[in-house]
């Protein structure tokens, strides 16, 4: 299971659940750091900038993955900008095509001495930072369940769709449990869909990457999460092997208390779906 190729003819699909509630105005790990939402941001932008590079050939970007970020905070809805926001899920290629902005950053680069120099670059941006209102985390998932059983109608063979939730981990609209699980009970002929959760907490607790027990967790939130995430497939597991992270058979799609480097680390390894073809 989980061996099924990622192609333009056998694509597979990424749900961002992206939390945008008052609380992500705090600062990740308490203390000045980044913003929850900032953090939560800048790392999801790279990401689909990475994805896209990744996906680049000669005659342009393939389609092997199909992309939805839904906000939910004030509202419950698509978090892409301008006409992909009226998307279900939109095909890699086309969301390349439409960031909302290019910004201007500096990035470290070899200055061909040993040393580092300053580099202008073009960043693109889809998301920005949000925090505003409730938590209604249980809908945000019935949401996702929607999409994801919308394309396993269309994508019975594709490797499971993953689901990616970046919450600060407090649901205000009930016990999202059930809606997690309903989620993880879908499946294409590859394996049950995943559905990973990142905690960016304010808790000052040691940050816990990719753990197989809630037992040094520090609190009920994150508890829950940890319960609602899915396994690591076999593959993943050795990636994160590779990292240097222990994982054991019962390791779980799961951080918490991340700073902005463990945040992009989690997001490359879920979205590690297979080579690609």
């Amino acid at each position: 299971m989980y061996s099924a190729e990622v192609s333009r003819a056998n694509p597979t699909s990424f749900i961002f659940l992206i939390d945008q509630s008052a609380s992500m105005e705090d600062r990740i790990g308490g203390g000045a750091g980044q913003r929850k939402c900032d953090v939560v941001a800048d790392a999801l932008n790279r990401l689909l900038s990475e994805l896209a590079i990744k996906c680049a050939k000669e005659e342009g970007i393939r389609d092997y993955f199909h992309i939805a970020v839904i906000g939910y905070g004030a509202t419950i809805g698509s978090a892409l900008p301008g006409q992909l926001a009226s998307q279900e899920l939109v095909p890699l290629s086309e969301v390349a095509a439409a960031p909302a902005r290019l910004e201007t950053r500096t990035k470290k680069v070899p200055d061909g001495a040993g040393g580092l120099v300053d580099q202008d670059v073009r960043f693109p941006v889809w998301v920005d930072p949000v925090a505003s209102n409730g938590t209604p985390m249980s809908a945000a998932l019935t949401q996702a369940h929607s999409i994801v059983s919308h394309w396993l109608t269309d994508h019975p063979e594709c490797f499971p769709p993953i689901v990616l939730n970046l919450t600060d981990g407090e649901s205000t609209d009930g016990d999202p449990s059930l809606a997690a699980e309903s989620i993880r009970q879908l499946e294409s002929t590859d394996g049950g869909v995943l559905l990973f959760n990142l905690h960016v907490s304010g808790d000052t607790a040691t940050p816990n990457t990719f753990p197989d027990s809630d037992l040094a967790l520090p609190n009920a939130y994150a508890k829950a999460l940890f319960n609602m995430s899915s396994v690591l497939p076999p593959g993943m597991r050795s990636y994160v092997e590779q990292q240097g992270i222990t994982a054991g058979e019962g390791t779980r799609g799961f951080v918490f208390n991340a700073d902005v480097t463990s945040v992009v680390q989690f997001l490359d390894i879920g979205t590690r779906a297979s080579d690609l073809r």
